[in-house]
């Protein structure tokens, strides 16, 4: 089978033949990679950004957002079999340890993360195991629902800690409404009645917010902390959701949050640096986000058979991997994602 690989750092992946992996344990499941979504994370991958973190021994496959058939499963296997349309939860998790035991799969202590740590699913097939599969409904096709298995999970998990804090009357801002954040405002929407604000440096990205409910939209140029600011009567936001994280939306985040307000990060790579006295005299939260556990998926699966989470998508062939990648390095896909289709 065809797989797009990394080889070395700081260049770009390769599409090379490999062999076809193969099930071997009782819980394993091989899924027919249908739909594998192209994340930042990826261009963060080949940049090195998780060469210290993963471990991972090059070569390798990338991809953890993926979505495809069920072609075998192992001995043990009882909530899938072959033929059955599934989106991965991106670990495959043991089940047995703490964290896994109080439904916070996404902390497992014996974990695999396909496209991270281990080969992922920019390829044919992808190995997995049972904990991480969630069938789909009828009504949902795996080019449809594949990036919602990091970036929408990702997106939905931030939310959903959030939501509690969102009681009606409530103001959040979405920093950056691109592949996580238009999900994440479609989240909002969904489980919370807060007023939002959806800050973006991208005109069509806003128009696109706007369309999906965002009550206020901001251009990021320059005025866009004082915009906020002024939306807000001068207080701030009670939850801001950063799915940008670097660049300058870090400070604009903290800024844009109110006294007792909570700035939540998940977009990565620049820094947070608040004076540790204004995180106590403004007593504000700082909140990171990992990947959601399979429960997040789940219920984001059922909104997205509901209708009330929907991706805008660019499908590519695996062949065109390496300009799918450059699309979304150079911004050429706002407000979606895009989708290898092998």
């Amino acid at each position: 089978m065809r797989a797009v690989r990394v080889h070395e750092y700081g260049e770009p992946p390769s599409i090379d033949a490999v062999p076809e992996p193969r099930v071997a344990g009782p819980l394993d499941v091989l899924v027919e990679v249908n739909a594998a979504g192209v994340c930042r994370t990826d261009l963060h991958i080949v940049e090195g950004q998780w060469a210290a973190k993963s471990g991972v021994a090059l070569p390798y496959t990338i991809g953890h957002e993926n979505a495809g058939t069920v072609r075998a499963v192992g001995a043990a296997v009882g909530n899938v079999a072959p033929g059955d349309t599934v989106v991965l939860h991106p670990l495959a998790t043991c089940g047995l340890c703490r964290a896994c035991r109080a439904g916070d799969d996404a902390h497992c202590a014996d974990s695999r993360f396909p496209g991270i740590d281990c080969d992922g699913g920019m390829a044919g097939l992808l190995l997995t195991n049972a904990r991480a599969v969630v069938r789909l409904d009828p009504s949902l096709a795996p080019v449809d629902v594949a990036a919602l298995a990091d970036a929408g999970l990702t997106a939905y998990h931030a939310v959903r800690k959030a939501a509690p804090l969102l009681r009606p009357g409530a103001h959040a801002v979405v920093i950056g409404a691109g592949g996580l954040g238009h999900i994440g405002l479609q989240a909002l929407t969904a489980l919370t009645a807060a007023e939002t604000t959806v800050v973006d440096r991208s005109a069509e990205a806003l128009e696109l917010a706007a369309g999906l409910g965002a009550d206020h939209t901001v251009l990021s140029d320059g005025g866009q902390v004082a915009a906020v600011l002024d939306i807000t009567s001068g207080a701030g936001a009670h939850v801001v959701l950063d799915f940008v994280g670097e660049n300058g939306t870090e400070a604009d985040g903290v800024a844009m949050t109110r006294d007792a307000g909570s700035y939540f990060v998940i977009g990565y790579g620049g820094r947070v640096d608040v004076p540790t006295i204004d995180v106590i005299s403004r007593e504000i939260s700082v909140v990171g986000n990992l990947v959601g556990s399979y429960n997040d998926l789940d219920e984001l699966m059922t909104l997205a058979a509901r209708g009330r989470v929907a991706l805008r998508t660019r499908a590519y062939p695996l062949d065109a991997a390496l300009d799918a990648l450059a699309d979304l390095d150079a911004g050429r896909i706002p407000g979606g994602r895009a989708v290898l289709v092998p």
